[in-house]
């Protein structure tokens, strides 16, 4: 792998993904249109990186920026799940407009392979545990919907057009430069940034619902390994650590990381979200070799030192 195109590269997941790209000398294009991401997440490795500013629904944007480029890793997208419950046609159009627009400049550019970051929130609310990439799919939300319609869309551009397409389900990724300033950020860098101020989070419901979370630098691990593996195309790939923790431990951990007392606050639980979730992982290992490498408080860790040293 030469030449890349990252879409969303200033955000959160793009740019740990970037980060990697040019540390490994991949030649590294990044479209993003700021709506979400900032130039300060790519600002350590700015000069080595080709910056376009534009969007994933300008196909003809798209296909200048793919000009040359081997493998696109699909990142952009609006990745609240309330958000997409208050704004659906907004989320419809940058995520399902986005990918097959993605994916149609790919297929006329000459791209070889597109990484196309799908999400566990396809599952919805089904009762097996862990989630198996096999299982019938049942979204909660425009968002959740969204994500299966991408990795329609890139299933039938194997099938139609013989573009090679690796969907990556991603289960909860956590870890440096997540952005905790809206009330639609992840639930851990809300925490870390409430721990940070030293304030009380939020907790939605009882508490006891309980997540898969993956640390960033093992999706970027997933996304490196779906690029170049052999005989994956049209797969589509669960990215977790198939273990799982309660939103209340997990405040708890933070809490002692960052030595904070307090109870948190209460409020109902929201629609859309997800009881239980734990993902399934052999298929990512025998396919991609893929194995997590950080465990939950190595994660945490690493990613407290980011906030704790953030400007407020």
């Amino acid at each position: 792998m030469k030449k890349c195109l990252v879409t969303g590269g200033a955000g959160f997941i793009g740019s740990n993904l970037v980060e990697r790209l040019v540390g490994i000398s991949v030649e590294v294009k990044v479209l993003d249109n700021l709506s979400s991401g900032f130039l300060q997440n790519l600002e350590p490795f700015r000069e080595y990186i080709e910056f376009i500013e534009g969007d994933v629904r300008d196909i003809g944007t798209l296909q200048q920026v793919m000009s040359e480029v081997e493998v696109v890793f699909h990142q952009a997208a609006l990745v609240s799940v309330p958000q997409s419950i208050e704004d659906p046609i907004e989320t419809g159009m940058v995520n399902d407009l986005g990918t097959l627009s993605v994916l149609e400049a790919a297929r006329h550019s000459g791209v070889r392979r597109v990484v196309f970051a799908s999400s566990c929130a396809v599952y919805g609310d089904l009762p097996q545990l862990p989630k198996k990439e096999e299982m019938d799919t049942k979204p909660l939300s425009p968002y959740a919907a969204s994500k299966l319609n991408g990795e329609t869309y890139a299933r039938l551009y194997g099938d139609l057009y013989g573009l090679e397409t690796v969907c990556l389900r991603y289960f909860n990724v956590y870890g440096p430069r997540q952005d905790p300033s809206s009330p639609y950020s992840g639930v851990i860098s809300i925490f870390m940034d409430n721990a940070a101020r030293g304030e009380r989070p939020t907790i939605y419901g009882d508490g006891e619902q309980y997540r898969d979370f993956v640390y960033v630098a093992d999706v970027v691990q997933a996304n490196l390994l779906a690029a170049q593996g052999e005989n994956i195309s049209g797969s589509t790939i669960n990215v977790g650590t198939g273990k799982s923790v309660t939103v209340n431990s997990l405040w708890k951990n933070i809490a002692e990381l960052a030595g904070v007392q307090g109870e948190p606050k209460r409020a109902n639980f929201r629609p859309g979200d997800i009881r239980e979730s734990v993902a399934e992982i052999s298929r990512a290992h025998e396919l991609l070799d893929y194995q997590p490498r950080y465990s939950l408080e190595e994660g945490l860790q690493f990613t407290w030192e980011w906030y704790r040293n953030r400007n407020y």
